[in-house]
């Protein structure tokens, strides 16, 4: 007597998580959904002339650039600084680099499994465009990518030249996020 009305409570309880699994998959894409909105419009207003424009009131980051790779249709807003509250709605730029477009060598990271998850498709001499506020693009082609240990390797913060650096951790399908490898495609400056 006692399995039998354990039965429906256990079904009942099953429903009950797996709502709660799609609520919390559909509040991430939902939120997801709305940061990119948000950021459009901050990159917008950034485009506009305005200067560090956080896309929502109490963000600590602002659109810095643009991110284009025409062949694979992909546009991604890059975010000043390279820590995980920004990291988490975007590419971001790291700071210490080469500023976006300019001579140098810029660094741009993002999340494997999210915003960065295009460069596992990344063929040498792709075409990758930075946009920057003020409106210059500057194209780039794929040179090389490569898988380095973050503990033993450093990027090289190249003076003169051109040079763009996109950084996600390594390998794309890791269960488990982080780890010491790196995933780098790095890119010269069309003209070079």
């Amino acid at each position: 007597m006692r399995s039998r009305r354990l039965v429906p409570l256990l079904g009942l309880l099953a429903l009950g998580l797996g709502a709660w699994q799609l609520g919390g998959a559909a509040w991430i894409q939902g939120k997801a959904w709305t940061a990119q909105i948000l950021l459009d419009r901050a990159w917008s207003e950034t485009r506009g002339g305005a200067r560090a424009v956080p896309p929502w009131p109490w963000a600590d980051t602002w659109p810095v650039a643009r991110l284009t790779v025409p062949r694979l249709g992909v546009e991604r807003i890059v975010l000043a600084g390279a820590n995980g509250r920004a990291l988490a709605f975007g590419p971001a730029y790291l700071e210490s680099s080469a500023p976006p477009g300019t001579e140098g060598n810029t660094i741009l990271t993002g999340h494997r499994d999210t915003h960065f998850r295009f460069l596992a498709d990344l063929t040498v001499g792709e075409i990758i465009e930075i946009e920057r506020p003020d409106g210059l693009r500057r194209r780039y082609t794929v040179r090389s990518a490569e898988v380095i240990d973050a503990r033993d390797a450093r990027l090289l913060f190249v003076g003169g030249r051109a040079v763009l650096s996109l950084v996600t951790c390594y390998p794309f399908d890791a269960i488990m996020p982080g780890g010491p490898l790196r995933y780098v495609v790095t890119a010269t400056a069309a003209s070079d």
